[in-house]
C-alpha cells in the first residue's frame, strides 16, 4: 500500500540536526597496579573502584548548538561547563573490568566512540575496548555540536567542528584515565525508588496505542523509576550513578550559553555544593553522574511547552528539575544495599537496516525486516512541549548548506516507502549514506554487567514502552528480575528514536524519527537477546562488521578566527565597564572586558573567568565559569575590525561571605600573522556586604 499522509504530529524537534536537513570485548589483563591489588585481595571477592571527571566543553562562541537543530542557535558563552564522568569497576577475583562514562553531551556519536576507543587502545593496549567501555550522554541540548561524522547531525551546525570534537574525545579519555589511576578496593551498593514530579509524557497519543499490559507498567504514562549505584573506596564514599528518564531540555532553543541543563545541575549540586568538589583543583573527589534511560517520550517541561513547568524561567526550571533528581537520588543512595557478583560485558555490531526479525518478536508473529533509514515527514511538525519546529526552507532561500539540502531532496522508492509504511517518507537517508554518511547503518549493541545490575546500552532514544520491552526480553534471557535490567539510552552511537510498532503507527515525532521502520524495536529485542545469551553462557560473541571510520570525509562551512583587535582606547583584558563599588548579597555584579575570540583557546580544564576574594592579603579564587552563579558571555562588536567584548556576571548568593572581591577574565587574542597570545584582565575591587 502507498504510504498515507499522517495527521499533524504534536511533537517537536528535541534532538536532531537532521530536522534542519529536512526543513529545506575482548577483556584484557588488569594493569600492574590492579593486578597487584587483585593478588592481595581476599578470596571472598569484592571490587576495585575508580572514578574520574574531566572537562568536555567545546567552542564557546559562534558554533551551532546540538539538539534543537536551529541554524540561529549558536554558542555565545558559558553558563556552566560540560563534563565527562567516568567509573571503572574491576572484579578483584577475575581481573575483568568495565568502564562506564556519562558525559554532559547531547549524544555519543559513533565518531566519539571510535575516537575514544582508539585513544584508550593507544594508552592501555587491549585492556579497554568497545565491549567493556560504555559511553553515554545526558542529552543536554545546550552544548556546541558538529562532533558527529554523519551529515544529518552536523548540518545545522554548518559541518564538522574539529575543535569541539577534540575537546569531547580528549575530555572523555581524560576522565577514564583518572578513573583508571584512581582504582582502589571498594564496594558497590544498589538502591531503587520512584520520582513522579520531574517528567511528563510528551507523546501520550502514541503511548496510549500500546497494549494495556504495557501501559499498566506506567501509571501516569511516565517511567518514575530511579536506580542508584553507590561507590565506596574503603570506608569513604567515592561517587554515585543515578539513572532517571527525563529529557535534558529544561533550557530552550532560545538559549545560546553552554549548559549541562537539569542533569548537569544535579551533578554539580551534589559534587560542588554537597561534597566540596572544586573542578579546577584537579584532585580526586566525589563524582555524581545523572544519566538517562528510556527518555524518548519523557519531557521535563511539566506544562508541555518549552521552558515551562514548574516555572516560566528556563534556568530556574533546570535547577528545580535537577534538584528533584538530586534529592531523590541522595535519598536512595543513603539506603542502598551492597551487591555482589562479577563484572562482564558483551558487544556486537548490527546492520540495523538489514535485520530479519523472527516472529517471536513481532506483534503479529510473522517474520519481518527492518528497512534502510528514512526520516519521516512528521519530524518537521510543530509542537509545544520541548521546542518549536524549524520553518521550512522557502523557494529561493539560500544558506551555506543549500546545495546539500537540495541534494538530499530525492524521492523515496516505492519499495522503501512500503517497507516504512505508514511513515510518510521524506528523506531516504539510508540510501543517501551509500554515497556519503548521512545517518548510521551499523550500530553497537552492548550489555554491561555491574554486579547484580545489567545495563543494556542502546544507541538512540527509546520511549519508555520500547525500553520496557527490551528490558523484559533481556531479563528473561538472563533469568534475572526486571528491576535489575536498565535501558541505558544515548549510548555508544546515535540513531535517533526507537518506538514500539504501535507507537510507530501514530507517526508522532518519535515514530517519524524511528529510522529503520516499524520493526526497529523488535529487531533490537532479538539482537539484544543474542547478546544477553552470550553473556549468560559465558561464550564469545561475534563482533560483526565494524562501521567505517568516516573522519576523512568531513566538511565545514564555519569560518575560523581571522584576527582579533581590541576596541579603540583599550588593550586586551582592559575593563570596558567596571563593577559597582559595592553590592548587597542577592545582587548581580557585572563587568565587561575587551577580549579575543574564545575559539583561540577553549581553555578545556581551565576557565574564562574567576571570582576572587581577598583573604589575609591574598586573592583566592572562589568561583569560575563552571559555577551555576556565574556567566561568561562573548559578543562581537565589529566583525570587520575583529573587536569583541566579554561580559561576566556573578549572581551573588545570599550566603556569600562579606568582603573585598574582584572579577578576573582570562582570554587569548590572535594577531594578523596567526599568533595567539594569552592575556588576563582584572576588575576594580568591590565590596559585598
Amino acid at each position: 500500500m502507498p504510504p498515507r499522509t499522517p495527521r499533524r504530529s504534536r511533537r517537536t524537534l528535541p534532538a536532531m540536526a537532521v530536522a534542519a536537513v529536512l526543513g529545506a570485548v575482548s577483556l584484557g589483563a588488569p594493569s600492574p597496579a590492579a593486578a597487584s591489588d587483585a593478588a592481595s585481595a581476599s578470596a571472598d571477592g569484592g571490587y576495585l573502584v575508580g572514578r574520574g571527571i574531566a572537562d568536555v566543553t567545546g567552542e564557546a562562541a559562534e558554533t551551532g548548538m546540538m539538539g534543537y537543530s536551529s541554524f540561529d542557535q549558536k554558542t555565545s558563552g558559558i553558563h556552566q561547563r560540560q563534563r565527562s564522568r567516568a567509573f571503572v569497576v574491576a572484579d578483584r577475583s577475575t581481573g575483568k573490568r568495565v568502564v562506564y562514562v556519562n558525559a554532559d553531551l547531547a549524544m555519543i556519536f559513533q565518531s566519539v566512540q571510535q575516537g575514544v576507543i582508539a585513544r584508550l587502545k593507544e594508552r592501555y593496549g587491549s585492556l579497554y575496548d568497545e565491549a567493556n567501555v560504555l559511553l553515554s550522554a545526558t542529552h543536554t541540548h545546550s552544548g556546541p555540536g558538529g562532533y558527529s561524522h554523519h551529515v544529518a547531525y552536523n548540518l545545522s551546525v554548518l559541518g564538522f567542528q574539529s575543535a569541539t570534537y577534540r575537546a569531547v574525545v580528549d575530555g572523555i579519555v581524560e576522565s577514564v584515565a583518572k578513573a583508571h589511576d584512581d582504582l582502589k578496593p571498594g564496594t558497590v551498593s544498589l538502591g531503587t525508588g520512584t520520582l513522579t514530579n520531574a517528567s511528563v509524557n510528551r507523546s501520550r497519543t502514541a503511548f496510549d496505542r500500546n497494549p494495556a499490559s504495557d501501559r499498566a507498567a506506567f501509571p501516569g504514562a511516565i517511567d518514575p523509576a530511579m536506580t542508584v549505584l553507590r561507590f565506596r573506596q574503603g570506608d569513604k564514599d567515592a561517587g554515585a550513578i543515578s539513572w532517571f528518564a527525563t529529557h535534558n531540555t529544561s533550557i530552550t532553543n532560545k538559549n545560546t550559553l553552554i549548559s549541562p541543563d537539569n542533569k548537569g545541575y544535579a551533578s554539580y549540586a551534589w559534587e560542588h555544593d554537597r561534597e566540596g568538589v572544586r573542578y579546577l583543583d584537579n584532585t580526586p573527589g566525589f563524582v555524581a553522574a545523572f544519566p538517562n534511560t528510556n527518555a524518548g517520550d519523557m519531557s521535563p517541561n511539566l506544562n508541555l511547552k518549552p521552558g515551562s513547568g514548574p516555572t516560566e524561567d528556563e534556568f530556574e526550571n533546570a535547577r528545580i528539575i535537577g534538584e528533584r533528581q538530586l534529592d531523590k537520588a541522595r535519598e536512595i543512595y543513603r539506603d542502598a544495599k551492597p551487591i555482589g557478583g562479577g563484572v562482564d560485558s558483551r558487544m556486537t555490531y548490527v546492520d540495523m537496516e538489514n535485520v530479519t526479525v523472527s516472529g517471536a518478536y513481532t506483534p503479529d508473529g510473522q517474520e519481518r525486516r527492518t528497512c534502510p533509514a528514512v526520516v519521516g515527514a512528521s519530524t518537521l511538525a510543530g509542537s509545544v512541549e520541548d521546542g518549536p519546529a524549524i520553518p521550512g526552507f522557502e523557494e529561493g532561500t539560500r544558506t551555506p548548506v543549500a546545495g546539500i539540502i537540495d541534494a538530499l531532496r530525492i524521492d523515496t522508492p516505492s519499495w522503501l516507502a512500503t517497507c516504512q509504511y505508514p511513515k510518510a517518507s521524506l528523506i531516504p537517508t539510508g540510501l543517501l549514506s551509500n554515497v556519503h554518511p548521512v545517518t548510521p547503518k551499523i550500530l553497537p549493541l552492548q550489555i554491561v554487567k555491574l554486579g547484580e545490575l545489567y545495563l543494556v546500552a542502546g544507541p538512540g532514544e527509546f520511549t519508555i514502552t520500547s525500553g520496557l520491552r527490551v528490558r523484559r526480553t533481556v531479563a528473561q534471557q538472563l533469568g534475572v528480575p526486571l528491576d535489575r535490567v536498565l535501558l541505558q539510552g544515548y549510548a555508544n552511537s546515535y540513531s535517533q528514536y526507537v518506538t514500539t510498532p504501535e507507537e510507530y503507527d501514530a507517526q508522532q515525532y518519535e515514530g517519524g524519527s524511528t529510522l529503520y521502520g516499524r520493526y526497529t524495536l523488535p529487531a533490537y529485542q532479538q539482537e539484544f537477546a543474542r547478546v544477553a545469551a552470550s553473556l549468560k553462557q559465558g561464550t564469545a560473541l561475534d563482533r560483526g562488521t565494524t562501521p567505517p571510520d568516516e573522519s576523512g570525509r568531513q566538511f565545514t562551512f564555519q569560518t575560523g578566527v581571522v584576527y582579533d583587535n581590541p576596541p579603540p582606547n583599550h588593550s586586551f583584558g582592559s575593563v570596558m565597564s567596571p563593577p559597582s563599588a559595592s553590592y548587597a548579597r542577592g545582587a548581580t555584579a557585572t563587568v565587561e572586558f575587551a577580549t579575543g575570540h574564545p575559539k583561540n583557546n577553549l581553555r578545556r580544564g581551565g576557565t574564562f573567568l574567576e571570582v576572587q576574594r581577598l583573604v589575609d592579603g591574598t586573592w583566592v579564587r572562589v568561583l569560575d565559569d563552571g559555577d551555576w552563579a556565574t556567566t561568561y558571555r562573548w559578543k562581537r562588536i565589529n566583525g570587520l575590525t575583529g573587536t569583541s567584548k566579554a561580559t561576566i556576571t556573578w549572581k551573588i548568593a545570599a550566603d556569600t561571605v562579606p568582603g573585598d572581591y574582584r572579577i578576573v577574565h582570562h582570554g587569548d587574542a590572535k594577531n594578523l600573522l596567526g599568533k595567539i597570545t594569552p592575556f588576563t584582565g582584572t576588575s576594580p575591587v568591590f565590596k559585598v556586604s
